[in-house]
């Protein structure tokens, strides 16, 4: 009998480790679509919003016609980018395909961009990057989209008011997290349009209390990769800042009247795997009351 114990955990270890194998080829490769409906009494009218977050220089298909169809499919009103669709990677950074694919999204669609911390190193780190970030920015524009970098857009038609948060190298501290200054956030935005819907593009997740505390009504975020692998009961397991059981790791979040939507990306970096975690399309339907 105990022979026969053994082999039995021996078993269950090699089918363990064969669903963990499946898992990272699999999950690593795919995306899902999750969708959300948000009411406000603010919003004037229905509109449909596609979440993409993360992607870091991967492609679904060639040039990313996978990704694209699914968008398309979806059929959104604007779509909404939060961050890190390029990898920082000093020498070896390259955004060309990004370029191609987010042009052709906004050739039928608005698309508003705010840039997450990839983006911010590339931005700020001129010794490594040199003029990399300002030609990113410029084909970006060229193609139509609206790049944020803590600015904002009002969409008049629907009385929702778009924001796109850049915050500092020092928000993402790994292992411990920094707090935010008092008043951060007002200080980048300024005033607001009175008794718009506020819609926070914020790449990382970690200061839902601030955006709260700032009139954030939705905020849409990514960053955190879904916890890299996923647990029954226990959801994401570590952030990209090397927490582990992160918070905010992926999906609904509510704060007061607020909500928030964390999208559990679509590429990988730092951790390059993925496990029970594919990549992820968000489709937001947002409505008045």
């Amino acid at each position: 009998m105990p022979e026969m114990g053994s082999t039995i955990i021996r078993v269950l270890e090699i089918a363990l480790l064969m669903a963990f194998v499946i898992s990272i080829i699999y999950d690593s490769t795919r995306f899902v679509k999750r969708e959300y409906v948000i009411c406000s009494e603010k919003v004037l009218k229905k509109s449909r919003i596609v979440l993409l977050s993360d992607l870091h220089n991967k492609c679904f298909g060639h040039k990313n016609e996978d990704l694209i169809k699914a968008v398309e499919e979806a059929s959104p009103d604007f779509i909404l980018v939060a961050g890190d669709m390029v990898t920082a990677a000093e020498k070896k950074t390259k955004y060309e395909e990004i370029v191609e694919f987010l042009g052709c999204l906004a050739s039928k669609y608005p698309v508003f961009y705010a840039n997450g911390n990839h983006e911010y190193r590339i931005k700020t780190y001129k010794e490594a990057y040199d003029d990399l970030y300002e030609e990113y920015k410029e084909k970006l524009i060229k193609c139509g989209i609206r790049l944020l970098e803590n600015d904002k857009v009002y969409l008049s038609d629907i009385n929702v008011e778009i924001c796109g948060l850049e915050i500092e190298k020092k928000y993402y501290k790994r292992f411990r997290q920094t707090p935010m200054e008092e008043g951060y956030i007002d200080r980048l935005f300024g005033k607001n349009t009175d008794g718009a819907f506020r819609l926070l593009i914020a790449h990382n997740p970690d200061y839902f209390k601030e955006y709260v505390k700032w009139g954030a009504d939705l905020t849409v975020a990514g960053h955190v990769h879904g916890g890299v692998m996923r647990l029954p009961w226990l959801g994401g397991v570590i952030s990209p800042m090397v927490r582990f059981f992160p918070k905010y790791d992926g999906g609904l979040f509510m704060e007061d009247d607020s909500v928030m939507v964390v999208s559990r990306g679509l590429g990988m970096h730092t951790i390059p795997v993925r496990i029970f975690n594919p990549g992820e399309l968000i489709v937001i339907d947002l409505c008045g009351k």
